[in-house]
């Protein structure tokens, strides 16, 4: 292409083939200029959508300086990225997008002594101090979004965290930085003697420029500097001139630092690191509302805290309503309008009870708040961090078009004059008919506060500027920061001129125009920005079609609303926990939640090529979501890309015809069933050369998979036998059967108890539901079940329902699933009207009951029987804690490992699995900290899965396994896991039922 500017945003046809042929040949990295990858990095977690010109994934830092050299060749800007989380349009541009997150994201160099790193932009926050954790070290800045977030987009935003009242900004811990520079020279920055910075001053080049006008900008700038930057520890606003005052310490990297990339590009850094600190402890003060938690807090920092967060009530209600979160608030006494999470830093805990018995008695005494829960158990600590690091996601699940926005989010004030600034600031919100939400740093007056607004009509987006233009007036009033971490990019950028005046305006112009002559470093951030108003990922004219649905989403209005519940926040780039499995595996985009939510919602809005969603391309985006469901709990926003992927599939196949293997898999039980009627011979044809090879050939399944065998023997025909050959009793019979002696046994959910009634002796009856895989694959598990809860005293009873529909959910046959529900429904019905209790030990098939079917079939007769089944274990844990499960274990010593099934983790949780495993006195019991184990059903069997789910695997579960030794036993609830385990690692894993059977007495 020749030399000469285009205007990035009207790129098109020949002319990007062009420019992508062009970085081919001067990249070793992976370059992507198609309309899919173009629309995965058109967003972050701002209210803001700009279409890239293309993405470049550099291998090294000779493709970063080969970007940066074609794209100033072109007169195309650039675009630096790293996690995509910023929320204020840093991270969006019509610009060559480099993407660091992939492979430029490791520890380069750890030096102990000095207490520094040095490391690769992409590099994970959490993942850093995971790995220096060993040396006694942490890294401070800690944004919320640590656990995806990179270190160079720290740097790009000057990212502070919860802790920033005694270690400070990101600008306190860079000591050096590499860097391309806008011409494609390379510069290392760093701290400079009288000597060095004389050297550069008198060099010749970009970098020599650089030195020379910052420095010129900075003294004839000094007055107005002085006068008008914030004196606050939050500013993060504007360019960092206030640096540069004097020559002592004259390092360029503090330039960088908070530039959002406006000024070049960082390639590696060196960063300080601190101490971990011995001993925690938390304080949660409870108050009547906000104001009264903003103004207790100058009080509360006398007591030298560690860090002070506040989070008021509609964050609180969040995440009681919040699958992920609230089975885990028992730190909070009533219903307050704010919480203050006060931490301290000691040695001991005497030392760290004494300062929380300290703040409790002055908060007493000022009679400020109303209780005070201390906090020294790490667990009960962490619960409260999650709620406070979820905050963002958790605020952003509320459903309907008006959410609350990040547009006036980041304010900072002196903590002195908290109080009065959030009471005034909620008269603005208020004034404009609307309420606002507010989370955030207390410690540092830095309250992350949004305010109710939807962006799809005129009057919103209006209401948006307004508040803006009245939150800026305001925070200039109280000497503030309209940004106290989080930075300008375009949403705040608009008021920088205003915040600083016209003269620093110049300046910051001044610095852009002396690092990017050009001006093609992320144009259009912190200064000469578009309007707010402009480039809005909703507009009032933005429109969506949708989906014909089987599932019920009409609490998000329709299938494009469920998608839209993703806001961008990119929890699902985490690399720990459970979700996502797909993306911790290939660090992909496209196979994250978000990226998957990001390509239907383009497709649903234009955005992609008319019927996009029904197209191959749109398919291999969903193709590795496993279904695992962890999004579900662990999003905060609550995007459930399982069932967006049931709804996808169901249409795709419609529109496409549905492939043999999809039949054969959804329908696995009559094949086992029928493999079972011919066992052992339909073992012998699955597991000879013939049958693997027409098994590969025409399903697609990897030859190294095995499917699990058939028993001539079914688990039915066991139960018939162990009943004395007697037919089992009708599902419905005339009179109840649920008791042997007349009465009914009464079991309800969330605290309920079950009870027996008699006449005479009674003995409590439980269903027991027979999948498909206990009955004809694996009977031990049933036969352990059913002896396992005789032995606990019940009747059991059969379901004898059949197959409970997961496979055809699954492989998005919605239709016969609905009618596999419909028959189960009404089959367990009356038991669930009688009080009983149905359990069952598959995961996936038992919490299909609680899940999908009440979403299938939206009637109480599904939500009736939701209400009475139960995982085995959190049925058994039930009656452990209401001091009514009989059972007698032995004393013998035994270790057990458990890993839980994906579905059970997001619906039900291990604490359960883990408790009863725990009761047998000689049992000792480790939680695997592992995600998903890569099987997901058949998904691990197709040999195009084969590679991704055997990486997942690998990741934590096959490590965590063969770190055992043979006198650990491995417990599962799951087949998948099971199957998965063995191929993995040799190991026999078992069901916890078979595992507790066997230490019965």
């Amino acid at each position: 292409m020749a030399a000469t500017s285009l205007a990035a945003n009207r790129i098109r046809g020949r002319e990007r083939e062009e420019l992508a042929r062009e970085l081919e040949n001067r990249v070793s990295g992976e370059v992507r200029f198609d309309a899919y990858s173009r629309v995965l990095y058109s967003t972050d977690a701002s209210i803001y959508q700009m279409e890239p010109v293309g993405v470049v994934v550099p291998r090294n830092a000779a493709d970063v300086r080969a970007v940066i050299e074609v794209a100033k060749d072109n007169g195309v800007p650039v675009l630096p990225r790293g996690g995509g989380t910023s929320l204020a349009g840093q991270t969006v541009n019509h610009a060559i997008v480099i993407d660091f997150s992939k492979y430029l994201n490791q520890l380069l160099e750890i030096n102990r002594e000095e207490q520094w790193a040095r490391v690769q932009p992409g590099m994970v926050l959490d993942q850093l101090n995971r790995e220096v954790a060993s040396q006694g070290l942490m890294y401070a800045p800690d944004p919320t979004t640590s656990n995806r977030a990179c270190v160079g987009g720290g740097i790009g935003n000057n990212t502070c965290g919860a802790h920033s009242v005694i270690y400070g900004k990101t600008l306190d811990h860079i000591q050096e930085v590499s860097a391309v520079l806008a011409d494609g020279s390379l510069a290392d920055f760093r701290t400079l003697d009288a000597d060095e910075l004389e050297a550069k001053l008198s060099g010749t080049g970009l970098e020599a420029d650089i030195y020379r006008g910052i420095r010129r900008i900075a003294r004839e700038n000094r007055a107005e500097i002085e006068a008008r930057y914030p004196r606050i520890n939050r500013r993060v606003s504007g360019y960092n001139l206030d640096e540069f005052l004097t020559d002592e310490k004259f390092n360029m990297a503090q330039m960088v630092v908070g530039s959002e990339g406006t000024l070049c590009v960082v390639t590696e850094s060196k960063i300080n690191l601190v101490p971990r600190p011995t001993m925690t402890a938390l304080s949660v003060l409870h108050f009547r509302d906000i104001v009264e938690a903003s103004e207790a807090t100058r009080e509360v920092l006398k007591h030298d805290p560690s860090s002070v967060e506040v989070m008021d009530k509609i964050l609180l209600d969040r995440s009681r309503e919040s699958l992920g979160h609230s089975r885990s608030m028992s730190f909070i006494e009533g219903d307050p309008g704010a919480l203050l999470a006060v931490e301290f830093y000691g040695e001991t805990e005497a030392e760290l009870s004494g300062k929380m018995d300290s703040l409790k008695e002055d908060m007493t005494r000022r009679r400020l708040g109303y209780a005070c829960v201390n906090l020294l158990d790490r667990s009960a600590q962490a619960a409260v961090w999650n709620v406070r690091k979820a905050g963002l996601g958790l605020l952003m699940s509320i459903h309907g078009d008006a959410k609350p926005l990040p547009f006036v989010e980041d304010p900072a004030v002196d903590p002195e004059n908290l109080g009065e600034f959030v009471r005034r600031f909620d008269e603005i919100v208020h004034n404009h008919g609307t309420q606002a939400a507010y989370y955030g740093h207390a410690s540092v007056g830095c309250l992350h506060i949004r305010p109710l607004v939807s962006l799809k009509d005129s009057a919103g987006v209006a209401t948006m500027v307004s508040i803006s233009d009245e939150i800026s007036d305001l925070v200039k009033e109280f000497g503030g920061s309209m940004s106290g971490e989080h930075g300008d990019g375009i949403v705040r950028g608009v008021w920088t001129e205003k915040m600083f005046g016209s003269q620093i305006y110049e300046a910051f112009r001044d610095v852009k125009r002396t690092f990017d002559p050009q001006g093609i470093m992320n144009p259009g951030k912190i200064i000469d920005c578009p309007p707010m108003t402009d480039n809005l990922r909703y507009g009032d004219d933005y429109q969506a079609s949708s989906l014909s649905t089987t599932l019920d989403f009409t609490m998000d209005t329709n299938f494009a609303g469920a998608v839209e519940m993703c806001n961008g926040m990119g929890a699902c780039r985490k690399l720990d926990g459970s979700m996502c499995p797909s993306f911790m595996a290939t660090r992909e985009e496209e196979h994250s939640t978000r990226g998957r939510a990001n390509l239907l919602r383009a497709a649903l809005s234009g955005k992609l090529p008319e019927g996009s969603i029904s197209s191959q391309r749109l398919y291999d985006a969903m193709d590795l979501c496993l279904e695992c469901k962890a999004c579900k709990a662990e999003c905060d926003s609550g995007v459930d890309m399982a069932k967006l992927k049931y709804e996808f599939l169901d249409n795709y196949y419609k529109v496409n015809g549905r492939p043999l293997r999809n039949r054969v898999f959804a329908h696995i039980n009559r094949i086992s069933r029928l493999g079972s009627r011919f066992a052992p011979v339909s073992n012998w044809m699955a597991s000879n050369s013939i049958g693997r090879f027409f098994a590969a050939s025409f399903l697609g399944i990897h030859p190294k998979r095995r499917m699990p065998a058939f028993q001539r023997e079914t688990f039915p025909k066991w139960f018939e036998k162990h009943r004395g050959d007697s037919p089992q009793p009708p599902l419905n019979p005339p009179q109840s059967p649920f008791t042997k002696g007349g009465g009914i046994a009464a079991a309800t959910r969330n605290g309920g108890s079950e009870t027996a009634t008699s006449e005479g002796q009674a003995v409590q009856t439980v269903v027991l539901f027979n999948d498909t895989f206990m009955n004809y694959n694996y009977p031990q598990v049933g036969k352990a079940a059913v002896e396992l809860l005789e032995a606990a005293g019940f009747n059991v009873e059969l379901a004898n329902a059949g197959c409970c529909g997961r496979p055809m959910i699954s492989k998005g046959m919605l239709s016969k699933a609905v009618e596999y529900a419909r028959h189960n429904v009404d089959l367990l019905y009356r038991y669930a009207e009688a009080g009983v209790a149905i359990v069952g030990c598959e995961p996936s098939c038992t919490l299909s009951f609680r899940d999908e079917y009440p979403e299938m079939l939206q009637d109480e007769k599904s939500r009736k029987v939701a209400e009475h089944v139960y995982m085995i274990d959190e049925f058994l844990m039930m009656l452990q804690e209401e001091g009514r499960l009989n059972l007698e274990f032995g004393d013998e010593i035994k270790k057990v490992l458990f890993h839980g099934h994906c579905h059970q983790k997001a619906l039900a949780g291990t604490a359960s699995s883990v408790g009863v495993l725990g009761l047998p006195p000689g049992m000792e019991v480790e939680l695997v900290n592992a995600g998903c184990c890569g099987m997901a059903g058949s998904f691990g069997f197709e040999k195009e899965h084969y590679d991704i789910s055997m990486t997942i695997g690998k990741q934590a579960l096959f490590p965590a396994v063969n770190g055992k030794g043979e006198d650990w036993e491995v417990a599962v609830t799951g087949v998948s896991c099971r199957q998965q385990i063995e191929d993995g690692t040799g190991r026999k894993a078992r069901h916890l039922v078979e595992i507790l059977r066997d230490a019965l007495v």
